[in-house]
């Protein structure tokens, strides 16, 4: 099965945990963009949306709804997203498309979070993918001296600004061997935004889809 079959499943899976009535708090990226695709179907159980990013709000607009900020529209009830890794703790790493600080503020926010991914995405240990690091502009270099101290090689995000007006650094080479510390150890750094380790608020459900079909993981 091809990995965009995979991602189309995940996100099919996915609009079971839509409840009628529900403020849904929607991710950015290709498996979730398959999910917006979808959303239409199941208009009248959503009450309210709200977007981690431009681009999912631009995309959420498309598709015929009126988009929220988190202000207006209250703690989402579900959140939905994917991740660029994920392991058996529910631990992830998130950031890819860059909007890790809306992403891990959505959910916090939410009352459950749901993680929709495809195989290639699990791993026994965080960090094959590069670690994502939003970064206030004027801190990247003394933030990049900081990951390197950690064994980490900094790459800038070249032409690239996230929607809150920041940088981003893509740390190589790190071994995650402990999310929650890590997460808390890089956030503390000064000009850190937010790192794209989500462990302090792990995902609740991760929808996964194979080859097999569609694996459901409850955090317990």
């Amino acid at each position: 099965m091809r990995q965009a079959e995979k991602k189309q499943l995940a996100a099919q899976a996915a609009l079971e945990f839509i409840e009628p009535g529900c403020i849904l708090g929607v991710g950015t990226g290709t498996t979730v963009n398959c999910l917006i695709d979808l959303l239409p179907d199941i208009r009248s159980k959503v009450d309210t949306v709200v977007a981690s990013s431009e681009e999912t709000a631009n995309r959420l607009r498309a598709a015929g709804f009126e988009v929220s900020e988190l202000s207006q529209s209250g703690d989402p009830d579900l959140y939905i997203d994917g991740a660029d890794e994920a392991n058996k703790h529910f631990h992830l790493i998130k950031g890819g498309g860059g909007a890790l600080t809306r992403e891990k503020v959505l959910a916090n926010a939410s009352r459950k979070f749901i993680c929709i991914i495809d195989d290639s995405k699990w791993v026994g240990v965080l960090g094959k993918f590069p670690l994502p690091v939003e970064v206030i502009p004027m801190a990247q270099s003394y933030v990049a001296r900081q990951f390197i101290k950690s064994r980490g090689q900094p790459v800038a995000r070249e032409n690239y600004l996230t929607d809150n007006g920041n940088a981003v650094l893509d740390i190589y080479r790190l071994t995650i061997t402990n999310p929650l510390e890590m997460e808390q150890r890089f956030n503390q750094i000064p000009g850190v935004v937010t790192v794209g380790i989500f462990a302090h608020r792990p995902a609740d459900i991760i929808v996964r889809a194979s080859d097999d079909g569609i694996q459901t993981l409850e955090r317990r």
